[in-house]
């Protein structure tokens, strides 16, 4: 028997129930993973709530993890019983002390990076490469606004587009998250609490604005986040943790503003296998050469409610794990 965690019905934390199920033996090419640690996104949380379609219910969430292969089903090559590996991306079932998985999604780990860091890096990780390599190129010169800087994505954001020579300028919630997203290279903190943000960004830019802007709250914070990047630049919705995206018209772009708006999935690009896997060797490269990935908060898998209330509260810094 293995522990799971699936919601029967959408709704709040609460619809997060523990169920003890047998684990049959992989399929034409799955593979049964015993997962060491089990990522905790705001995908989770969207699925959860019935933003995001699941397959149907119940269902157990999670996009996320790594652990040791168990079992390999027929047709697979390339991996053997007893390997490291990650995953990130659908489908969904991470939320499991053991789960059958498309062989294809898993990737092999270096012995230097750990489990737990490559469960908490995986979907930020690939989420940073696409941004940062595909949505906007980002070079030396370029300026960054990164909403929630402190943030498990807004961490890894920072780091990697500091090593590619870009000036960060970030938002946060208190003067701790100030300092930890200083730690990680953010150049300047703006405390969106108490000062105005578009404003601040405006000054730090001798009013140009932004190059670039990362938005993962949606509501009106994603319509301001307009105001806070320069002519022809590109605002990037990333998520909507702190609202329903609002509608923005075509006008709301230009010509005035002059704006560029992007709405990418990193689900859909982890869906690719070329971008999955050029994605996951960078970030493991970058891993290796100095990128810190900052575990905030860890739940044992049974508290996996907890966990989601902890991530939608603001409260945790980092990226949040569950382990079983």
């Amino acid at each position: 028997m293995s522990l799971s965690i699936a919601l029967a019905a959408h709704g709040g934390a609460e619809v997060l129930l523990p169920r003890n199920a047998d684990v049959p033996l992989p399929g034409a090419g799955e593979v049964r993973l015993c997962q060491g640690a089990i990522g905790v996104n705001f995908v989770d949380i969207y699925h959860r709530q019935g933003l995001y379609p699941v397959p149907g219910l119940p269902a157990v969430p999670g996009v996320e993890g790594a652990g040791v292969i168990e079992a390999i089903g027929p047709d697979v090559v390339g991996l053997r019983v007893g390997q490291r590996v990650a995953y990130a991306g659908l489908p969904i079932g991470g939320y499991a002390e053991v789960r059958n998985i498309p062989a294809e999604r898993l990737i092999p780990l270096p012995a230097s990076i750990a489990t737990a860091t490559a469960a908490a890096a995986m979907l930020r990780g690939i989420t940073v490469h696409m941004l940062l390599h595909r949505v906007f190129p980002v070079g030396p010169g370029v300026t960054l606004l990164v909403q929630a800087a402190a943030g498990g994505i807004g961490l890894v954001l920072t780091q990697w587009a500091k090593c590619l020579g870009a000036r960060v300028i970030g938002t946060v919630g208190s003067e701790d998250k100030a300092r930890i997203a200083m730690e990680h290279g953010l150049d300047h903190a703006i405390l969106y609490k108490e000062q105005d943000f578009v404003a601040e960004v405006r000054r730090l830019t001798g009013g140009k604005g932004a190059d670039v802007a990362y938005d993962g709250i949606g509501g009106e914070t994603l319509l301001k986040t307009l105001d806070a990047v320069g002519l022809f630049g590109t605002v990037v919705s990333i998520g909507q943790a702190g609202g329903s995206l609002p509608d923005i018209k075509v006008a709301d772009l230009g010509p005035r503003r002059s704006l560029a708006l992007a709405r990418p999935s990193v689900l859909a690009y982890a869906h690719d296998p070329a971008s999955y896997r050029e994605a996951a060797a960078d970030l493991f490269d970058m891993i290796e050469d100095g990128l810190r990935i900052t575990v905030g908060a860890e739940y044992p898998l049974t508290d996996a409610a907890e966990a989601h209330r902890a991530l939608e509260s603001g409260r945790t810094t980092g990226s949040i794990l569950l382990r079983t």
